[in-house]
């Protein structure tokens, strides 16, 4: 008979309590699984405010509950993601408050390369998908920065390339901010490193960067993680300081190379790319110098010839002149007979006036409007008028007499000869006279003060002229060489020559042959060459 089927087997078993019970199958599990590994994908994963992480490890079947507890979550190298395949380390135990079984997970690191690139593409995916990674978003790095920080390690070969490379270039200040370049440390270090550069005020005793290079050498997947973590990222992406990103060789790239706005594949071309060389840049700047100089020549050469052609074309000062003096001679000629025909106008006017005023003819026009008024008279009869007609027709004779109308005549023509004085039109002559030689006077001296702007305006030409001369050219130590009567430009035609003749600023020497037949003179050479 089968015990399992006997009703009074287990009557003789002992009890347990609930909490024995869990106690004991605790204290079985884990004396079997003390320490054990376990590969899976991460599912669910929780983090409280109290900082453990509770999490889901499943495969195609099966899901087993994990705990990380805060200190060990700190630690950890890689934080498990949801989707993650992980190799997680730690002991299998119970949670009798549920009734079920867990593992306290101590390490936990991705299973494989599969896994960590499966994770980078997520991390990039959800980077690029709020626009971290867009070229408009990256800035021009300044073109020779004061200070230079650089984020890496201080003790390794990096700092000392970086270093090399920028003293070779062109020496800049460099600000060192240490950090741990792998491990648990790197990416935290690394973000605070990049936000406490860019903290720095701008003029402070400590000044702030205006470049920034992030560098690491070359490296396995494993060993440049921190690069990949999103702390490092944002805080990259954040940075006010143009940033380097140079970690690793150049086949090496990580989430900061993304996001930085220029990567370097080596920290070697990361301090190229920082500044420039300071050979070529004197270089440039003395073919600048050259172009600028060699402009600046041919600018004076243009302006002396078109200052040649513009004083060719104006006019002597004499000539200038002799326009306005013959106008001046015709008016003097033409003003003596213009006031002797006026004063002879007026006299004849005068006399003509005064020949209709004389005594004879007046009293003969009285006498003709005497008579004419008498007939008038006449022909009304005094007693066919009223007293009133008769009083004016009295007081009307009384005015007509012709003593009264003889003395009114005079007084008006006493009154016109005194206006037309022969001393007043003498006087008026007079005056007109000095006014005309006022006018004449200040005619004269404007024209003077023209002649002499002229001659000012002539005598800076003339001085621009022998500034911009090729004489002045000889004074400051250069030389004119000419053979057998012409310039000389080449060594060639040098060689060639019979005779070499050297003008200098203050005179000509002969080498070899007999002297040119040439004199020296003020002119310029033609396309002549100056030593």
């Amino acid at each position: 008979m089968d015990l399992i089927d006997d009703p009074r087997q287990g009557q003789n078993s002992p009890e347990f309590t609930v909490t024995e019970l869990s106690g004991a199958i605790k204290r079985v599990i884990e004396g079997e699984f003390a320490h054990v590994r376990i590969r899976g994908e991460v599912g669910r994963v929780s983090r409280p405010r109290s900082g453990h992480i509770y999490l889901d490890l499943k495969d195609d079947s099966s899901v087993i509950s994990g705990v990380i507890w805060k200190g060990v979550s700190a630690r950890l190298e890689t934080q498990p993601e949801e989707g993650m395949e992980v190799i997680a380390t730690g002991r299998v135990t119970t949670f009798g408050g549920q009734s079920k079984y867990q593992i306290v997970i101590e390490d936990i690191k991705p299973a494989g390369m599969g896994a960590l690139m499966a994770l980078l593409e997520k991390r990039k995916a959800a980077l690029a998908a709020e626009g971290l990674f867009k070229p408009e978003r990256k800035r021009p790095l300044p073109y020779l920065p004061d200070v230079i920080g650089v984020v890496t390690s201080p003790s390794g070969a990096v700092i000392r390339d970086i270093l090399h490379r920028l003293r070779d270039r062109f020496p800049r200040k460099v600000l060192i901010w240490p950090v741990a370049v792998q491990g648990a440390k790197c990416a935290p270090e690394v973000a605070r490193a990049i936000q406490g550069f860019n903290a720095l005020s701008p003029g402070g005793a400590l000044p702030r960067p205006d470049l920034l290079i992030v560098a690491r050498g070359g490296g396995s997947v494993e060993d440049l993680w921190g690069f990949n973590e999103e702390i490092v990222a944002r805080a990259a992406a954040a940075s006010d300081i143009p940033l380097i990103s140079a970690v690793g060789h150049e086949t090496d790239t990580t989430l900061i190379d993304y996001v930085s706005d220029r990567r370097a594949p080596t920290p070697t071309a990361a301090a190229e790319l920082a500044v420039p060389v300071r050979h070529e840049l004197v270089a440039w700047l003395d073919g600048q110098e050259a172009r600028m100089t060699h402009a600046l020549s041919q600018g004076l050469i243009r302006r002396d010839q078109r200052l040649r052609d513009m004083g060719r074309a104006l006019p002597r000062p004499d000539t200038l002149l002799d326009g306005p003096r013959q106008k001046l001679d015709m008016l003097g000629a033409r003003l003596g007979p213009a006031l002797t025909a006026g004063v002879q106008k007026r006299n004849v006017r005068l006399a003509n006036m005064s020949g209709a005023l004389r005594p004879g003819t007046l009293r003969r026009a009285l006498q003709s409007e005497q008579r004419r008024f008498l007939a008038l008279v006449g022909r009304f009869r005094p007693d066919a008028l009223g007293l009133d007609q008769r009083r004016k027709l009295e007081a009307a004779t009384v005015r007509f007499r012709p003593d009264v109308l003889l003395q009114d005549h005079k007084r008006k023509l006493d009154a016109l000869t005194v206006r037309f004085r022969p001393e007043a039109l003498v006087q008026d002559q007079m005056r007109k006279t000095q006014l005309f030689q006022v006018l004449a006077r200040r005619l004269s001296e404007a024209g003077q003060r023209q002649t002499q702007g002229w001659r000012k305006q002539i005598a800076g030409l003339e001085r621009l002229h022998e500034t911009l001369s090729y004489k002045s050219t000889l004074a400051r130590g250069y030389a004119v060489v000419r053979g057998d009567g012409d310039v000389v430009t080449t060594k060639k035609a040098a060689q060639d020559a019979a005779s070499l003749e050297i003008e200098f600023a203050d005179g000509r020497m002969q080498v070899g042959g007999k002297p040119s037949p040439r004199k020296a003179s003020g002119n310029p050479p033609e396309q002549g060459t100056l030593f």
